[in-house]
């Protein structure tokens, strides 16, 4: 079958994964729009002025696809960083190995037991995903109410800026780690620590350059296809006519992998159901302040959750353990680098005032930069979407939006493309993006996203 020409907006991981696949199927007829002057959308990476780097948030890099590994392979070959994740969550000043309700023997036995009473009056089963709960809800029925009140509930709204109970629980999967009373009891009688739940316990890491690394090896190939600084400003999707400040692209099919809502306010022949379920969508916000400092890196920890509300970030990453070159001359016998995320939305509202400062305090209250380091940079960069949020609300919008856009030969992939959080991952975004290409190619199902 001939696809015709296909137009992709976005050079993040789904665009440049479904790049490198078109050319892969010896498919030459394409183009890649990119708003920005470089690859890598939301895993993009920058140096800043003393000569730390900085991801755009935390990423690490694992797969669960052999279309990912395999660009990994081709472009970073042994350029990547192995790790063990070790990471922990700051509760009641102690450090709970990650994931919290595994090991809740590490925590002050009044709440130890609190915890496991909770576990015990939910019956030890989780609650099912199939049913039409909120995510207050399911955490309750599967956790009890020590947990959640303890960590769950508050770390997760502090990540999603966004009150529990107007989240679906059907995004969890392998996100959320489920502990039986038994086992955790097992763990607090024993005091046995159970770290190494989930898909990133190994991770890697780019040995240079930050995630934004990957991109740009694997752009580079595509030069003549790829259009930077070129920001999609009108779709005519009944024409299939995509319009930039320098006119209009003609395309069979068109690749979006932004934002699905701000796709829907683009197309201008949209009929009003699309449009009104693409106002349902919901996103927060994460604002990354990244503080290096003039002091060796002595910890070995991956990175830290903080779900109580006097510290402002609910992670922070040890990006000078990630790889020594996020540091000036790769110097971490000098420097070290913390990067930290705060999320934001309407609900939620973001506090400027003094953010990097009230950081650097909180880094230093939780021990992790000593009283008398000195702050060799300070770093900040806002990501306006940064996750979507998946609410009550969301599979429904889902079903009338992207139906349409596919029957307009419109292809709306990627963390906020197909705006499922359970599909956001990297590794998700470049299969997407393979998958794709493969479909317009030659016909082959779609895995990832259907």
């Amino acid at each position: 079958m001939s696809a015709g020409p296909i137009l992709i907006v976005g050079a993040g991981p789904t665009g440049v994964g479904c790049a490198r696949e078109l050319v892969l199927l010896g498919h030459s007829d394409f183009e890649v729009l990119e708003r920005a002057d470089h690859a890598g959308g939301l895993a993009s990476s920058v140096v800043d002025g003393a000569g730390f780097t900085w991801d755009l948030g935390g990423h690490v890099v694992f797969s669960h696809f052999g279309e990912f590994d395999r660009l990994l392979a081709d472009v970073m070959g042994d350029d990547l960083l192995h790790h063990e994740r070790s990471s922990f969550v700051r509760v009641a000043d102690t450090w709970v190995p990650y994931p919290f309700q595994n090991n809740l023997h590490h925590l002050p036995p009044e709440m130890a037991e609190e915890a496991l009473a909770g576990l015990v009056d939910a019956g030890g089963a989780e609650a099912s995903r199939n049913d039409p709960l909120d995510f207050a809800t399911w955490m309750h029925a599967t956790f009890g109410a020590g947990i959640v009140r303890q960590f769950m509930r508050p770390y997760n709204e502090k990540v999603w800026a966004y009150p529990a109970d107007v989240m679906s629980a059907s995004w969890i999967a392998e996100r959320v780690s489920v502990v039986s009373w038994q086992q955790a009891l097992h763990s607090v009688v024993h005091r046995r620590d159970s770290p190494g739940w989930g898909p990133n316990n190994l991770f890697s890491f780019p040995a240079v350059g930050g995630t934004g690394e990957i991109y740009r090896r694997a752009a580079a190939p595509l030069a003549t296809h790829v259009r930077y600084g070129t920001a999609a400003t009108q779709v005519r999707a009944g024409d299939h006519v995509l319009t930039t400040a320098a006119g209009d692209r003609h395309y069979a099919h068109l690749v979006w992998t932004g934002p699905l809502d701000v796709l829907v306010r683009l197309v201008v022949d949209a009929p009003a159901d699309v449009v009104a379920a693409a106002d349902l969508l919901v996103h927060n916000s994460v604002t990354m302040v990244g503080v290096g400092y003039e002091e060796p890196v002595t910890d070995d920890r991956s990175w830290l959750y903080f779900p109580e509300p006097d510290v402002p970030f609910y992670r922070a990453t040890n990006f000078a353990k990630y790889s020594p070159a996020n540091v000036p001359d790769s110097r971490t016998d000098r420097y070290s680098s913390w990067m930290t995320e705060v999320a934001s939305s309407p609900w939620r509202p973001l506090d400027h005032e003094g953010l990097a400062e009230r950081v650097d305090q909180s880094l230093r209250r939780a021990g992790l930069v000593s009283e008398d380091a000195r702050v060799a940079s300070v770093h900040v960069e806002h990501i306006d979407y940064a996750y979507p949020v998946p609410t009550l609300h969301r599979d429904a919008a889902l079903a009338v939006i992207q139906p349409w856009l596919m029957a307009h030969d419109i292809h709306a992939r990627g963390r906020f493309g197909a705006w499922r959080y359970e599909l956001g991952n990297m590794d998700h975004a470049v299969k997407m993006g393979v998958d794709v290409a493969r479909r317009l190619v030659d016909g082959t199902p779609e895995a990832a996203w259907a």
